[in-house]
């Protein structure tokens, strides 16, 4: 019997959003999928507070329900606000040093020293991080405390027979702190994940065992060699970040409508330019990184699911832009049903090798949706646009089906 696991890349709070969506659509489309029995997880940044949760037999479709839908009744809410609070130790602790390096740096430029040398001393002022980490190691230690779930990796192994791996980057080194690998499993999950998830910049290091940890994405975008080398034969890989293609054209025009064009990349300013490039980096190395586990591993299927390239809603939306979260959520789990018609093809052998089968009424059924629509009900698509669609994926299909054999 074939061994499934789960790979899960970060991208912030909305990166998490996106894969949650795409979670739902997958095991929903997927019959013999069950993402809370699988047999391995790693998880890195945002990917590792879902990839903790579903270990720890949390369905996607209550991960969507804890962070997604709102509900601070709900005993596994997630409030936006807790990514958020001020790294007011940080922040107080980096205040106190400054008197002391203006005087530094005063000296220095007293002695003759460049005055650029000196201000240098003052960087030493800055915040390494805007946001504190530790709402979030509090509230996912609360969640995972809850009967049946576990905050200790190797109690998870133990009891639920499932293998996590929360991947962090020593800042000192470089190198890559699997958390939960023996030697590494006694540090608590919750926070193993508060380390893989402190961009610079935006969380400070977090320390763990004398070492200052940040995000695990630094050393690598999704961390699935992690799977592999435990044997795992099937790899599915969610990539929250892609980079935008503004020059490509749709496949096909069958659709009429659709999103408005967005303007030329340099046209958005500095922002924009730095998160095409940021993406393109990380994508870039996402790429690599697959090549290579197809020659270290030649014998594993590994399935990657990520945005279109060309969709502006996914490159267009703000990370910390919590409003959003309902409409990227339900604009994931739609583009990722849409995204699983397209490759049936090619999906539908590769699953059959690790006994899953496309489930084709669900995949193909117009009226299921992520969230309940708060608003007055829109009503379905027609018969022609729905034939429409069918039509446009089909196309999809059948190019990459013809361009693998070419």
């Amino acid at each position: 019997m074939s061994r499934i696991g789960l790979a899960l890349a970060g991208g912030g709070p909305l990166g998490a959003v996106y894969e949650i969506g795409a979670l739902v659509a997958l095991e929903e489309s997927i019959s013999g999928l069950d993402l809370n029995a699988l047999d391995g997880y790693v998880g890195v940044s945002a990917g590792s507070f879902l990839a903790a949760g579903l270990a720890n037999g949390m369905t996607a479709r209550q991960l969507c329900t804890a962070f997604i839908d709102g509900d601070s009744r709900h005993p596994d809410h997630v409030p936006a606000s807790m990514f958020t609070r001020p790294a007011l130790g940080e922040f107080s602790g980096r205040l106190a040093a400054l008197p002391g390096l203006v005087g530094r740096a005063a000296w220095q430029a007293l002695r003759g020293r460049p005055w650029l040398s000196a201000l240098e001393q003052l960087g030493r002022a800055l915040p390494t991080g805007l946001f504190s980490h530790a709402p979030i190691e509090a509230r996912l230690r609360s969640l995972l405390s809850a009967p049946g779930r576990s905050d200790d990796f190797r109690r998870l192994a133990a009891t639920r027979g499932r293998r996590l791996v929360i991947v962090a980057t020593d800042l000192d080194s470089g190198e890559a702190i699997p958390f939960g690998r023996p030697g590494h499993d006694h540090v608590p999950i919750s926070r193993a994940v508060a380390a893989s998830a402190a961009l610079p910049g935006l969380f400070p290091p977090v320390p763990v065992d004398g070492r200052w940890c940040v995000d695990g994405a630094l050393k690598k975008t999704l961390h699935a060699s992690v799977l592999l080398d435990d044997g795992i034969d099937l790899v599915l890989c969610l990539n929250p970040l892609v980079p935008f293609d503004a020059t490509h054209p749709q496949r096909h025009r069958v659709l009429a409508g659709g999103e408005a064009p967005i303007p030329r990349i340099v046209d958005g300013g500095l922002p924009v330019v730095l998160s095409q490039t940021f993406r393109s980096l990380i994508h870039s190395r996402l790429e690599l990184g697959l090549k290579g586990y197809g020659a270290s591993h030649p014998r594993a299927d590994l399935l990657l699911f990520e945005p279109d390239h060309r969709d502006p809603a996914m490159f267009l939306a703000n990370v910390f832009a919590y409003g959003q979260r309902r409409a990227l959520a339900e604009h994931a789990y739609q583009a990722t049903r849409a995204d699983l018609r397209k490759r049936r093809s090619a999906l539908r052998p590769a699953l059959a090798r690790h006994g899953l089968v496309l489930d084709e009424a669900a995949l193909d059924d117009p009226h299921r949706r992520l969230l309940p629509q708060r608003r007055r009900a829109v009503a379905p698509p027609s018969p022609a646009a729905q034939a429409l669609r069918r039509l446009d994926e089909v196309l999809d299909d059948l190019e990459r089906a013809l361009s693998s054999t070419a």
